[in-house]
């Protein structure tokens, strides 16, 4: 399932993040559309508004079907056939769709079949994966791989504050499949724009975290697909939908389990949280006060391309020990960089591990 997220980039920044080509071959930023309705947060939950891409023509007749709008919209979807005045008194949840029911369930199939498909954009998502042995729940924040960019530079850049605000400035979104519906109120007043997350079976990565995962598009040829419904039909485009092994994760804080708390701890790497009984490094210290002071630079990003990757990439080595074998994977960029930044500090300056 997915039930949380983070989408904390300024808008202009978001914008520059979905740069695509249209038909012609010509390079685009979407449109955005209720600009002022957007609210970035590190901590997104149903009912809140979260961006998503979608194709021009559903609110242009005669526009290529090609472009693309931003728009903010309501995550859980309302059914354009609801009566009631109160979309809060919907009696399912509508946050998640279950890609092996979607063809079932009226509140899907009816959108689906207009061509109302979508794309939510996010940092990434949260999910918790429960202790087998009491009821605690550790939460992971859940992304893409980032690639090398010349902006991020090489490994031994990773430095402090100012690298992560490169990092930021060339995040690769998560862009998972999304259905939209417009519902308008018994009473009148302005159209509601609501949306659903199609979910799937987890990866084999994910699943010791949560046995169901968002249906993610994986580059910009799913990404096109699945918003052109002018071009590609709901059989064809619901092909893209299946579980994807291109993700990585970290714990994060628990700090995150509130909805309330939307400040950078809620996505920082738990091992680097600083504690009051450790001595943190002093890069780690100011790479911290960064997250909890700064915002990212609003520069212009080169589009990242598909290269090996060269900021966080943390995986199942992670893991809550459990009964069941967890699959471990290589250390990531940052904890190769402590690591090192460990074994160059002199043996008194050393934090004790926990």
């Amino acid at each position: 399932m997915c039930g949380r997220t983070s989408c904390h980039l300024p808008k202009d920044v978001l914008a520059r993040a979905c740069t695509y080509r249209d038909r012609q071959g010509r390079q685009r930023l979407p449109e955005w559309k209720d600009p002022d309705k957007y609210c970035p947060s590190y901590n997104k939950s149903p009912q809140s508004s979260s961006p998503v891409l979608l194709s021009r023509l559903h609110f242009e007749k005669d526009a290529d079907s090609s472009e693309r709008i931003i728009a903010p919209m309501r995550w859980g979807l309302v059914p354009s056939w609801f009566k009631e005045s109160d979309p809060s008194k919907l009696k399912f949840n509508t946050s998640n769709c279950r890609s092996d029911t979607i063809m079932e369930k009226r509140s899907f199939k009816v959108p689906l079949g207009k061509g109302r498909r979508c794309v939510v954009l996010a940092d990434g998502f949260y999910e918790w994966q429960r202790c087998q042995v009491n009821s605690q729940r550790q939460p992971y924040f859940i992304y893409f791989p980032q690639a090398k960019t010349e902006k991020s530079g090489s490994v031994g850049a990773v430095d402090g504050p100012e690298h992560w605000e490169k990092v930021w400035d060339n995040w690769r979104l998560l862009t998972m499949a999304g259905i939209f519906d417009c519902w308008e109120s018994p009473e009148g007043g302005d159209l509601l724009y609501s949306y659903t997350i199609i979910t799937v079976d987890s990866c084999k990565s994910l699943n010791d975290i949560h046995p169901r995962m968002p249906a993610i598009l994986d580059g910009e040829e799913e990404v096109s697909k699945w918003l052109d419904f002018g071009e590609v039909s709901t059989q064809e485009a619901l092909k893209l939908i299946h579980p994807t092994e291109n993700i990585t994760f970290h714990p994060v804080s628990c700090v995150v389990n509130n909805t309330r708390n939307n400040t950078p701890e809620c996505l920082a790497p738990l091992n680097l949280l600083v504690k009051k009984e450790l001595k943190a490094s002093g890069s780690s210290q100011k790479m911290m006060q960064w997250l909890a002071t700064k915002s990212p630079k609003k520069e212009e990003p080169k589009t990242p391309p598909k290269a090996e990757s060269d900021v966080p990439q943390w995986s199942s080595q992670f893991l809550q020990k459990s009964p069941l074998p967890t699959k471990r994977g290589g250390a990531g960029l940052l904890e190769r960089w402590l690591k090192q930044e460990k074994e160059e500090e002199p043996e008194a300056k050393r934090p004790h591990n926990q």
